[in-house]
């Protein structure tokens, strides 16, 4: 049986080579046969590759329990073309494992290999290898490929690490703790014309500024202060140039709530922003919205649950059940959907580079402590008797 340090030289090994071969959304095929060796070679009861498209689902049972949990990490990467200098950065041009998902990736290995030589549990553990959760599809392709039925389980968890967070920290929080994703897209048309005549045509570009400012209102003046939500419009497209005023304009951008009734009512007032805005500058409007994440809610036993488990791990001054609200989205809140459990956040160092920049590197000293939560949690929640 390997000792921890060994098993701890093995992940920072698997994590290397996962950074360097980072795959996108739904082509980890190479990432995908990698985690399957692993658990092959680690001796699981069951290894299915293919859920969901390029997902991974590695079973083990131990005693008489008829319980079953799931553990869940990550697989893919981001379309970010790496500025890191280390031995292991990505060799493919314009992808990088810039949110650690070959960490976690790893920690989850980790976990299986302790949890097959070791045991310490009554009952069966999943453990969800999920593509494509940067784009909020992998996990509703594995459920809609049967992963409730063919790999049923009663809970699951699942971790990410957290830039600013020390390490050997870590955080979570019963009820809302990441935001929904809500994506819109208002189109503007008018027409088009010469800059030294805007007389002659309807242009656009003012009536698309105007609308930019006051969809800053839905927030400020048409929520309720106690609600948390955030508009951002992150492009303005226009078919304009030098010379020419734009008779067509694009305004793209996310919302960020936690509950379903405030995302509602963020769409209902961009509805109506944008039509009294076109009609006020004479031109026509349409608007796509669209609900690309949901809400992640932990389970208040799951939540207690994790905290206890990590208190173990990290120690409980270094754990927290009182994690901010976060408003960014996790693909994690599918499942949630589907049965209760719980997201927590692990500590990737204070002097770490945030989340999907360019630099940042999953901090390899925090792969022990994930490791041994996410055996910790499936111990406590499936118990020897």
């Amino acid at each position: 049986m390997p000792g921890l340090d060994s098993l701890e030289s093995d992940m920072k090994a698997w994590r290397h080579d996962l950074h360097a071969h980072p795959e996108f959304g739904f082509e980890e095929k190479r990432t995908g046969a990698f985690v399957a060796q692993k658990l092959r070679e680690f001796g699981l009861d069951e290894v299915v590759e293919g859920v969901g498209g390029t997902g991974v689902v590695g079973t083990l049972r131990r005693g008489t329990s008829n319980r079953a949990i799931a553990l869940r990490a990550d697989m893919d990467a981001l379309k970010i073309a790496e500025q890191g200098a280390h031995a292991y950065r990505s060799r493919t041009p314009g992808l990088m494992h810039a949110c650690g998902h070959d960490g976690h990736t790893s920690m989850l290995l980790g976990a299986a290999r302790l949890l097959v030589d070791e045991g310490g549990f009554d009952g069966t553990i999943r453990f969800i290898f999920q593509p494509a959760e940067e784009w909020g599809k992998g996990a509703l392709a594995m459920l809609d490929d049967g992963l409730m039925r063919r790999f049923p389980f009663d809970e699951i968890y699942g971790l990410h690490n957290m830039p600013g967070i020390p390490v050997g920290h870590f955080q979570t929080r019963t009820g809302p703790l990441m935001s929904a994703e809500d994506n819109f897209e208002i189109t503007l048309r008018g027409v088009g014309g010469h800059a030294s005549r805007p007389q002659q045509g309807n242009e656009v570009l003012v009536a698309a500024c105007a609308l930019v400012t006051n969809l800053q209102t839905i927030v400020s003046r048409r929520l309720s202060p106690t609600d948390i939500a955030v508009v951002s419009v992150t492009e303005l497209v226009t078919d304009g140039t030098r010379n020419a005023l734009p008779g067509l304009a694009r305004i793209l951008g996310d919302a960020r709530s936690f509950r379903p009734e405030v995302s509602a009512e963020i769409e209902r007032q961009m509805r109506i922003i944008a039509e009294g805005t076109a009609l006020a500058y004479n031109c026509a409007v349409e608007t796509i919205y669209t609900r690309e994440f949901v809400p992640l809610i932990n389970d208040t036993e799951a939540a207690d649950a994790a905290i206890a488990a990590a208190a173990t791990v990290f120690g409980a001054d270094a754990t927290s059940g009182t994690s901010e609200l976060n408003t960014a989205s996790e693909d994690f809140a599918r499942f949630l959907d589907h049965v209760p459990g719980c997201f927590a956040f692990i500590g990737n160092g204070e002097a770490s580079a945030p989340l999907h920049n360019p630099t940042f590197d999953f901090n390899d000293a925090a792969l022990m402590g994930g490791m041994r939560f996410h055996a910790a949690i499936a111990r406590r929640r499936l118990p020897v008797s």
